[in-house]
């Protein structure tokens, strides 16, 4: 009789394996998984029309033929090299037909291959679950400050030093504002995001912080999980006071890229047109198109992310009045890799972090 393979047991297996088509495995999948389809995307559409009009014998009499033809291809390419002890892992959409066939043929060659129980779903389900669990228990410190405060490179700084973060707007694809928007590179799937949050939680140590950006309850088109929302609402704050000529140095190379896009961010401007009016928005276009952002974001700074930070933080984090605030006139590589050592100094991070707040 088969073990049951459930979804806590999945790292001790040489491989993942999902036996989805592509267009499901690029939606979301398990994190380390690689795709070997038992069925292509077109293959799975004729399947499944097959099923609706000619019923279920009709489709896996087809389906099966074409489950063959690409099993017979995985075991002369992608598993080819495998070792006679590899023992694989292989799941489908709710662990049916598709990682069972795998998973059969897999065994017939001699390997030890398992099928997850309940497949994706069953990893799905503890995705939500993991998140609803841990985000309350989560030790966060919150790193907060205006736009062009370079937050984002922070977080990379602190992981450098060996500090716990997690970067919500890398793992969103976007830069959490008006032109967070990455041209050319499409956010995840919501639940593709979800993914990566959980497993970005997954082994932490909750004896010490856990640094993250503030962070309203959406990123671009993605939604944070609520209780994740509401764990940082009430965590505790660190605010970076930088100035503003600092953080336009910083806007300009951290967005260069937009001075080769800018009938993209003249369109993205154009979104601000019910708060600023059409002047102002046909002014600050003609600064994109001009490629003059150094005025541009200067504008957008002082009329539009100044006010909007100033109103929101104090209704979006509870414990903003007894927030820590860190001066800083320095964003470039060294001064951000300065600020990450006084923000660790002083929230009391890791262990040489402790020593340094106490001066040893």
């Amino acid at each position: 009789m088969k073990p049951v393979v459930r979804v806590e047991d999945r790292h001790a297996f040489d491989t993942l394996i999902d036996a989805r088509s592509p267009a499901e495995f690029a939606i979301d999948h398990i994190p380390g998984a690689v795709n070997c389809p038992v069925l292509d995307n077109e293959e799975r559409r004729i399947v499944g029309t097959l099923y609706k009009q000619a019923g279920a014998f009709e489709a896996r009499r087809v389906g099966g033929a074409m489950v063959a033809a690409n099993l017979a291809r995985h075991l002369r390419e992608s598993f080819a090299d495998r070792p006679a002890g590899w023992k694989p892992l292989v799941y489908c959409w709710r662990g049916g037909l598709r990682s069972g066939s795998m998973t059969t043929w897999l065994r017939m060659v001699g390997w030890d291959a398992q099928q997850l129980a309940g497949g994706y779903k069953s990893w799905r389900r503890h995705v939500i679950d993991t998140l609803a669990v841990q985000a309350p228990l989560l030790p966060l410190v919150v790193v907060c400050g205006a736009t062009g405060s370079a937050k984002t490179r922070l977080l990379h700084a602190l992981a450098a030093q060996g500090e716990q973060t997690l970067d919500l707007e890398g793992l969103a694809r976007h830069k959490g504002s008006l032109l967070g928007a990455v041209p050319d590179h499409p956010q995840p799937s919501q639940t593709a995001f979800e993914t990566a949050l959980a497993a970005g939680v997954e082994g932490l140590d909750f004896s010490r912080p856990l640094y993250i950006e503030g962070e309203g309850p959406r990123i671009g088109q993605l939604n944070l999980p609520v209780p994740l929302v509401a764990r940082m609402r009430a965590a505790p704050c660190v605010e970076i006071q930088a100035a503003l000529p600092a953080r336009l140095d910083f806007l300009l190379r951290d967005y260069a890229y937009l001075g080769e896009r800018p009938q993209w961010l003249a369109d993205q401007l154009a979104h601000l047109k019910p708060l600023h009016g059409k002047d102002t928005i046909t002014a600050w276009q003609a600064m994109a198109h001009a490629g003059n952002l150094p005025q541009l974001f200067a504008e957008l700074a002082t009329r539009h992310y100044d006010p909007a930070y100033a109103r929101s933080q104090r209704k979006h984090f509870y414990a903003w009045d007894q927030r820590s605030v860190i001066p800083a006139d320095d964003l470039s590589p060294e001064g951000i890799t300065a600020l990450a050592r006084e923000i660790a100094a002083t929230e009391g991070g890791t262990e040489a972090a402790k020593r340094a707040k106490q001066g040893g």
